[in-house]
């Protein structure tokens, strides 16, 4: 009489939306973790270890970062928009700066050949390169600051030359953190 029907549906708790994903823990496990995280190491060993710990897992998540770009672990010099855009710039375009430790190589072998026309044809190939790497980051500052000025108008310029050429003067695949653009690629208007 007072039964309920099994024709009738049975109401179900509504899911919450936004919730934390996971169930909350009990009191003796959050008072575990409590614990835990309150526990001071209490020797020297101790303390050496837990900062070598946290050290090890730093550097895992700054070198994780210098591979994928990730704005949020990556070390104070590289973070935020503009680095990120003149990194991009410094790497979608070819640069004879590329060419210089190949052409530096060959120069050298060319002055310990001993022949007198050999080693005036590497001094030729030496300055030639370093004309050339002069050159090419005097116009890659101009170029660099014009851009800067067009995308971001109220940041300040200081220091973002003498970065996008110390990048530029890395050969592409030893660049850190790694290129994101591919040579010729065109760049997003807006970075964030």
């Amino acid at each position: 009489m007072f039964r309920r029907s099994s024709s009738e549906p049975v109401p179900t708790a509504p899911e919450k939306v936004g919730g934390k994903g996971r169930p909350t823990p009990t009191r003796k496990e959050a008072e575990a973790a409590a614990r835990a995280r309150a526990k001071v190491p209490r020797t020297r060993r101790e303390q050496m270890a837990a900062q070598r710990s946290a050290r090890g897992e730093t550097s895992q998540r700054m070198r994780e970062a210098m591979k994928t770009g990730d704005d949020k672990y990556l070390p104070a010099r590289d973070r935020g928009p503009v680095r990120r855009f003149v990194r991009d710039y410094v790497d979608s375009r070819f640069s004879f700066i590329e060419l210089m430790v190949p052409l530096l190589v060959l120069s050298m072998i060319l002055g310990y050949s001993g022949n007198r026309t050999m080693i005036q044809l590497g001094n030729t190939v030496l300055f030639t390169t370093i004309m050339v790497i002069i050159v090419d980051i005097v116009m890659l500052r101009f170029r660099i600051r014009r851009e800067m000025a067009r995308r971001f108008p109220d940041e300040p310029t200081k220091g973002l030359t003498m970065y996008a050429a110390l990048r530029s003067l890395q050969m592409k695949f030893l660049r850190l953190p790694k290129p994101q653009v591919k040579i010729g690629q065109k760049l997003p208007e807006t970075y964030r």
